[in-house]
């Protein structure tokens, strides 16, 4: 078996940073998570310790990486060697390691799970369509509706917390936000409001540069401001002030069930990269 699975991010950033740097818009989620853990520590998603591994073809360099940071699903690089799937499934079934599902491109999601259902007698449904976008030249929505943004402190922390606990009730399956998770963002800049005559309207996150790459999101607005333009907006507020402190690359992740926002973020000037299926097992 040629993947090596560790719990330490420093081995893993040793290893395997070289490689997921090659490609840092399409490995932001690695890219993020193993600086958050670098940061905040193994309890920086709230769950069990994360898990991360990488894959070497015959002993030759890295060609593929893993990562699990409960309770969201395993994550498998775009564009990992075919060889590494099954061998993936049988390593991790080893270690007796709960999955709750497997996030990768779709051919390698579904062979994952073919894997994983013999070996474990788990169920496996599809529970995300995702596409990643790169923002090329930003569009600001012209003309933009009334307001402006704002970027949230300390004293918005109630909100915050309550927003983003809706966002997640509402996607049904995306975890609540960690313990101090608010607080972290908080702390760099990286929520930010949408304010309508000093009233809270709309919110857009956005994470620390990783890779010289910072992706946006969560976008939420409330059910009683929606259909303004206030996620519009606020997305190319975010997206333009991480260009203004110098990112390379600007990124989001689109359910593709919701044609709503894919389309408004290509008005925006995001462009597609990369589809992803999310596969989610059942005992």
């Amino acid at each position: 078996m040629d993947w090596t699975f560790t719990q330490d991010v420093e081995e893993f950033v040793a290893v395997a940073g070289g490689f997921l740097s090659l490609r840092p818009a399409e490995n932001t989620i690695e890219l993020g998570a193993a600086d958050a853990v670098r940061r905040r520590g193994r309890a920086a998603f709230g769950g069990s310790p994360p898990l991360f591994g990488w894959w070497r073809h015959g002993g030759g360099p890295v060609e593929g990486t893993f990562l699990h940071t409960p309770p969201y699903p395993g994550l498998l690089t775009s564009g990992s060697h075919a060889d590494s799937v099954r061998p993936l499934a049988e390593g991790l079934a080893g270690l007796g390691r709960p999955l709750p599902g497997i996030n990768a491109a779709e051919t390698a999601a579904m062979a994952f799970s073919a894997v994983w259902q013999r070996l474990t007698g788990a169920g496996a449904q599809v529970r995300l369509r995702s596409r990643l976008y790169r923002l090329g030249e930003l569009e600001p929505p012209a003309p933009a509706p009334p307001g402006a943004a704002r970027v949230a402190v300390a004293a918005d922390a109630g909100l915050l917390e309550a927003w983003l606990g809706a966002f997640s009730r509402e996607l049904d399956g995306i975890p609540q936000p960690a313990p101090g998770a608010v607080a972290d963002r908080i702390g760099y800049g990286g929520l930010t409001l949408w304010e309508k005559d000093g009233v809270p309207v709309s919110l857009a996150g956005l994470t620390r540069p990783a890779g010289g790459t910072v992706r946006v999101g969560p976008v939420y607005t409330p059910a009683e401001h929606r259909r303004r333009g206030y996620g519009a907006v606020i997305t190319a507020a975010v997206s333009r002030a991480a260009l203004d402190e110098g990112a390379t690359a600007v990124v989001l992740f689109t359910d593709l069930a919701n044609p709503t926002s894919n389309s408004l973020y290509q008005r925006l000037g995001y462009r597609p990269v990369e589809d992803r299926v999310s596969v989610e097992f059942k005992p």
